[in-house]
């Protein structure tokens, strides 16, 4: 298992429903762990990359509906 991280910029902060969302299908996906910072609206996921691209991260997310910007570096 290869662990990784991608921060994502938000748009707006998440609401009640996207973080919902967020906790059903992190399970699904084969995405850890997410961590929330509202005061910059960013968004971390940690992901297994032997399972999953980023790319797949990003448009898991995107489809989601959690308005995100780009990825952070």
């Amino acid at each position: 298992m290869t662990l990784l991280e991608a921060k994502f910029e938000l748009q707006s902060p998440l609401t009640h429903t996207q973080l919902r969302s967020l906790g059903e299908f992190a399970n699904t996906y084969g995405l850890r762990r997410f961590s929330i910072d509202d005061s910059k609206l960013q968004l971390s996921f940690e992901y297994d990359a032997s399972r999953l691209r980023e790319t797949q991260v990003t448009r898991v997310l995107g489809n989601a509906g959690i308005p995100i910007l780009r990825r952070v570096n």
